[in-house]
């Protein structure tokens, strides 16, 4: 075990990758499912050290639309991230009408 975070009355264990006992790390496995999402005092802050410990930023931190400044990265695991740090409340019409306000979503060719 290389590390071990308690969640309340549960417990995460971290290793790294050992293909020998089946424990195979997102770049191995050509990616995940998985995203880890951390909320933080100041994102920018968070998203600049970890793209200097060799975090590949893949959404710049910005403000999104139900309050939060947020942002993701992979890092150099292959592990995916989001943080955000909250920036207001809002009720959920704001956040409707904050989502109605921006620009329509590029085509994806569907």
């Amino acid at each position: 075990m290389h590390a071990m975070v308690r969640i309340g009355d549960s417990a995460l264990m971290l290793v790294d990758a050992f293909p020998q006992m089946g424990a195979l790390d997102p770049k191995a496995l050509k990616g995940s499912p998985v995203t880890i999402h951390l909320y933080v005092t100041d994102v920018d802050a968070t998203m600049a050290q970890a793209e200097r410990a060799g975090a590949t930023i893949t959404m710049p931190a910005q403000d999104m639309f139900w309050g939060d400044r947020y942002g993701q990265l992979t890092d150099p695991f292959g592990h995916r991230w989001s943080v955000a740090t909250h920036v207001q409340d809002l009720t959920p019409e704001q956040m409707q009408a904050n989502l109605a306000a921006l620009p329509p979503a590029p085509d994806c060719g569907r």
